[in-house]
């Protein structure tokens, strides 16, 4: 399965708080802002290439996806992680 995100060089790569302040914003916020709408109102600024980075790596971990409409909804439920990596036919 093919991703979004390549390996290549990135000029402006994120680091790991960025990535987890982009992931908790949407998360607080799931549903009620489209992308552009969700950059402008983050706490804390950044560049947009950076920011096309984060969602991009988010929506390969299926942690968030971006609706028809742009909206940009929080899906990872980690109460079914935890439930689901119990099961024995399951292996992780």
């Amino acid at each position: 399965m093919e991703t979004k995100l390549t390996l290549r060089k990135i000029e402006s790569s994120p680091n790991l708080q960025t990535i987890l302040m982009v992931e908790e914003f949407v998360k607080e916020n799931s549903g009620e802002f489209k992308k552009t709408n969700l950059f402008n109102s983050l706490p804390k600024k950044m560049v947009w290439r950076t920011f096309q980075i984060i969602i991009a790596y988010l929506e390969s971990i299926n942690k968030i996806i971006v609706e028809k409409d742009g909206r940009v909804v929080y899906i990872w439920n980690p109460e079914f992680y935890e439930k689901i990596k119990l099961r024995p036919d399951i292996k992780f």
